[in-house]
């Protein structure tokens, strides 16, 4: 008899399957407990969101009961931000604050943004006198020069009208021109050296090179710009208070005040115009406003 040949066994195991991941169950937290932990977070938020609150609220009373200590309405009247159209000419208050604040923050970026390149990137005589300069020219109170320049602008007939305060920007404003510089230093030179080899000068090198990489810092200037002439009150006030087809929102706001009582609900209503297209801004804008502000000052 043949024995009959078994075959021999494998010693290859079966391929283990890897482990599968254990998924970490989340505590769910109570409202209390995340209450305690952000309750800093919360209660910053709530100081600054309570005066615009107040002032929503404001412009659903009525004129008496905006009066009083009671900071809910007892009673919604919508119709307030009609009789704001219906009492004062709210269209063109709007149009000439867009106008202003629009026209003027063009003319600023135009005419800072040179300068600032010729601070923070160009090598002549007497650069860090002239970045003295303005930064003194912060410092100097607009007060001080109201006399000479409105004479100025009265003897050229101007005055009455929103150009003494747009015409001025073409010259630059020493807070953009600063911001701006502060940001320009955090350009490496290395690409300027580039673009000149390339033989671009130092118009093209601005415009093609330091343009586009000081976008953040430029939006963010703007946005000052645009807030700072949408907010001016002194400006307008002095330039425009004896015409009204040129007031600003502003003065559209202050229009209200009588001289003997103040319609605070109609007040609040025009107000919520006024704080409506900032807040629009900053929304669609706030992610370059915040990189342009945190990388301004990285160097001195």
């Amino acid at each position: 008899m043949t024995a009959l040949a078994t075959p021999a066994r494998s010693h290859r195991r079966a391929p283990v399957p890897p482990p599968r991941p254990v998924r970490k169950r989340r505590s769910k937290e109570g409202p209390l407990l995340f209450i305690a932990r952000h309750s800093v977070a919360i209660a910053l938020s709530m100081m600054f969101l309570a005066p615009f609150l107040f002032i929503l609220l404001t412009s659903f009373m009525t004129n008496t009961q905006s009066l009083t200590s009671n900071y809910w309405p007892t009673s919604w009247h919508p119709e307030n931000y009609i009789a704001v159209f219906r009492k004062t000419d709210m269209p063109k208050y709007l149009w000439n604050t867009v106008l202003y604040a629009g026209l003027g923050t063009i003319f600023t970026i135009m005419s800072s943004v040179p300068a600032a390149y010729a601070l923070a990137k160009l090598q002549w005589r007497g650069r860090q006198l002239m970045f003295l300069v303005v930064i003194c020219m912060m410092l100097l109170p607009p007060q001080i020069t109201t006399v000479p320049l409105y004479s100025l602008w009265a003897t050229y007939g101007l005055t009455g009208s929103l150009w003494p305060l747009i015409l001025p920007t073409l010259f630059g404003d020493a807070f953009s021109i600063f911001l701006l510089r502060q940001f320009m230093l955090t350009i490496p030179n290395e690409y300027l050296d580039a673009a000149r080899v390339d033989g671009c000068g130092e118009w093209r090198t601005l415009f093609k090179v330091i343009w586009p990489m000081a976008r953040p810092g430029i939006a963010a200037t703007a946005m000052f710009q645009f807030f700072y002439a949408w907010n001016d009150y002194y400006g307008p006030f002095l330039y425009t208070s004896e015409n009204q087809d040129n007031w600003t929102i502003s003065l559209g706001i202050a229009s209200f005040r009588t001289l003997h009582a103040v319609a605070w609900n109609l007040v609040t209503a025009a107000t919520v115009f006024a704080i409506a297209p900032v807040l629009i801004v900053f929304f669609f804008a706030q992610k370059a406003f915040v990189q342009g502000v945190t990388l301004t000052g990285v160097k001195g």
